[in-house]
């Protein structure tokens, strides 16, 4: 039976049934002293949980955390805060996570092992803990709260990311809401990137685990800004079942649609960044060739200046391909800017040079490449490398 999936207009992290949020301004992040930066996510019944965490070797203490809190499969909440990472601080920074956790749990009134936490900001500073101990008393939970946990979320991001769907098969419904935070140091494998899925669906964990990471392959992980990946990249789904059983396909189905929306609004919203690229790499020899093609073409600074300034020097895609490590054969290369061909078979072809530069002006932009050697099929997004995305990570810290 067909799944209908349906976008929920404000549709949130806690539009499915039972979530709570609520967020404060605690004075964390000085970037933004006029917004949120303290917040929690809250299940009113204990879920099923797992999470997909950076693959960077150096990992912030949330991190650490909360990936071993989640060995048992469960969770109840999460606190996250922007403005200070809580990386790359040792023992006195585990001792903060846990202490946000301890914080949190005694407010609630769960156990402190069901709250999972969260940072994102500066690396290499301690968290302010009198702010942070008297934020976490100030935050009230409500079912509309999640917007206000989507800003709290935000550091150089420029609009809060988040969604939700609810999902009709039969007489089964249930609903996927989604908040994500990343404007830099984003690489596929995550990336500085922050995303908290709810779902009122009953879900068992094996699933729940497939689910997620086949998920975040076709989305997070096909995202780029700048080929740096942070000690903080956290995708935490939780299920805690009150909307009843969930056909698996249509769960996966919704929960991919999530996944890409959100990871989308990432790449559109990277720093400095004008236009959304998107890469789409087919007839690759596999799925893993045609990824890594379409994540090298996206993660290439040539390809994203030549976007940004509209130059259409198709060749940086080209070498770009090439690179990749990917099979290739020159004589069967296709490639498509929009729907302008610039090569076939391997050989340039005639183009109104003025109608191509309009269309690399616009807001989006889409490059696909057809290698003919298979069928392998991937697509990823990122942005354009501007000026601006220089002043802001010169300007960082002062």
């Amino acid at each position: 039976m067909e799944a209908k999936i349906e976008l929920i207009p404000e549709g949130n992290v806690t539009s499915p049934e039972g979530f709570f949020a609520g967020a404060t301004s605690a004075g964390i992040n000085r970037r933004a002293k006029d917004k949120p930066d303290l917040g929690i996510l809250f299940s009113e019944a204990s879920c099923v949980a797992t999470a997909l965490f950076t693959t960077n070797r150096l990992k912030a203490a949330p991190v650490v955390l909360s990936q071993q809190r989640l060995k048992q499969g469960r969770a109840g909440a999460v606190v996250v805060n922007s403005g200070c990472a809580n990386a790359f601080t040792g023992e006195k920074g585990l001792a903060h996570a846990a202490e946000m956790a301890k914080l949190v749990a005694e407010g609630i009134g769960i156990s402190a092992e069901d709250v999972l936490v969260a940072s994102t900001g500066v690396i290499g500073l301690p968290l302010p803990m009198k702010r942070i101990r008297s934020g976490i008393d100030q935050i009230i939970l409500s079912r509309g709260g999640g917007h206000e946990l989507a800003r709290a979320m935000m550091t150089t991001d420029t609009f809060a990311k988040e969604t939700a769907v609810k999902v009709g098969v039969g007489d089964s419904e249930f609903a996927i809401g989604g908040v994500a935070k990343g404007s830099g140091m984003i690489h596929p494998e995550l990336a500085t990137l922050l995303c908290f899925i709810t779902t009122d669906a009953a879900v068992e964990k094996d699933f729940l685990q497939k689910a997620l990471k086949k998920a975040v392959d076709v989305s997070f992980n096909m995202i780029s800004i700048d080929g740096d990946t942070s000690p903080s990249d956290m995708v935490l789904l939780m299920a805690n079942g009150l909307a009843g059983s969930a056909p698996t396909d249509a769960f996966q189905q919704a929960l991919e649609r999530v996944c890409i929306y959100l990871a989308k609004c990432v790449a559109r919203d990277g720093e400095g960044a004008t236009k959304l690229i998107e890469v789409t790499v087919g007839g690759a020899l596999s799925l893993a060739e045609a990824r890594l093609a379409a994540r090298t073409v996206i993660s290439s600074p040539l390809v994203k200046a030549a976007v940004h300034g509209a130059d259409p020097n198709w060749g940086r895609v080209m070498a770009a391909v090439g690179r990749s490590g990917v099979e290739v054969v020159e004589a069967k290369l296709e490639l498509y800017i929009g729907d302008i061909p610039v090569v076939k078979a391997g050989a340039p072809l005639p183009f109104n040079k003025r109608g191509l530069i309009q269309l690399l002006k616009g807001k989006e932009v889409s490059l696909s490449l057809n290698l003919n050697l298979g069928s392998g099929k991937a697509t990823a997004w990122g942005c354009d490398l501007s000026e601006e995305y220089v002043t802001i990570n010169s300007q960082y810290m002062t």
